[in-house]
């Protein structure tokens, strides 16, 4: 797609990049509700089965994710017109999710000014929106090499390291600048809030029950909400540029995903799935993506992935120049081994 096609498209979608109140405010009380009242089920059940607790536990969590997209429009502007507002509900969305506001938004635009672009990709925004390509990883050390697959085995990159990151380093202004002095005392103050809260709860509750209905939760929304943001620009057919091509509407439509997910948990994901349109226009409110997506079908074709598809895209790690698509680990070696092969026949 040339640039000036893909900034067309874009204007397109101008007029979609502005909230309606009622249903943000709609949202915001269905959200925070449906996360609250299940957590009171939970509690409630607590002192009866352990195993109604972790029957509820994944609700609880898809209602999580669904206050996670808040928070996350909030950092953009996009949830409310008013800039304090969306900081203030952006800020109570934190107390749910564990992810300090302003440090967590600030380092999310990181990612927006630099996603799938080859000479940018070590901005350090996270391991789940960059990548390696095909030559680099086969010109590091076997040493290197193994830590770079370690480190993003499904198991590793997608069960344990998330709960880890929101549980723990997240607690912590880890990986940021000294100059975020704002954001580094944000994180400080939100987990002072966060010590009040579960003291609160601990005091009232038991801290025991406390932990068994909310580690759950928080590691099963955890889980899922990191698999949700890392395939959104991570797919077979996903692509990379240099900066010479990159524009962000040339990324939006090529080098992000639309995830075509079930009714149910389109709507516990706020929409995100429509990332292509998200990435074209960060401004407009989760409610209003699938009516934008809708708008922009006639004009463009994204390509749409499923959620077997998402799945399958968590073994692939790096770009190939010459191919023009991701890999996986063992198809690059493999690569690597015919190339050789063909060299000593010739």
């Amino acid at each position: 797609m040339d640039k000036q096609t893909a900034a067309a498209i874009r204007d397109v979608a101008a007029p979609y990049a502005s909230p309606v109140a009622r249903k943000s405010v709609v949202q915001l009380v269905t959200s925070f509700g449906g996360f609250l009242g299940t957590c009171a089920c939970m509690y409630a059940a607590a002192s009866i089965s352990y195993w109604i607790v972790l029957a509820l536990s994944p609700v609880a969590a898809g209602f999580l994710v669904r206050v996670f997209i808040i928070q996350h429009d909030c950092g953009h502007r996009s949830f409310f017109r008013s800039k304090r507002l969306n900081d203030v509900v952006g800020t109570a969305c934190s107390l749910m999710t564990l992810a300090p506001y302003a440090s967590w938004s600030r380092q999310h635009a990181g990612h927006h000014r630099m996603w799938n672009n080859l000479d940018e990709r070590n901005s350090g925004a996270d391991i789940y929106s960059s990548c390696l390509t095909t030559r680099e990883y086969r010109d590091l050390s076997a040493r290197a090499q193994f830590g770079y697959r370690a480190m993003r085995h499904p198991l590793v990159a997608n069960i344990l390291l998330p709960p880890l990151v929101f549980l723990i380093l997240y607690r912590a202004p880890f990986d940021m600048p000294r100059s975020w002095k704002a954001e580094r005392r944000a994180v400080l103050l939100t987990n002072l809030a966060l010590v009040l809260i579960v003291c609160g709860l601990g005091l009232a509750l038991g801290f025991g029950r406390v932990a068994v209905v909310q580690v759950p939760v928080m590691v099963i929304a955890s889980i899922f909400g990191v698999w949700l943001f890392s395939v959104q620009h991570r797919g077979e057919w996903v692509s990379w540029h240099r900066r010479d091509v990159w524009t962000p509407a040339i990324a939006s439509l090529e080098s992000s995903t639309f995830l075509r997910l079930p009714r149910f948990l389109q709507w516990f994901t706020g929409n995100i799935g429509f990332h292509h349109v998200h990435h074209l226009r960060t401004r407009i409110p989760n409610y209003r993506l699938e009516e934008c997506h809708l708008r922009l079908a006639a004009l463009t074709r994204v390509r749409e992935i499923s959620l077997r598809d998402g799945l399958r895209a968590l073994n692939l790690w790096l770009w190939d120049e010459t191919a023009g698509r991701f890999v996986t680990f063992r198809a690059a070696l493999a690569g690597e081994a015919g190339r050789a092969e063909r060299s000593a026949s010739a």
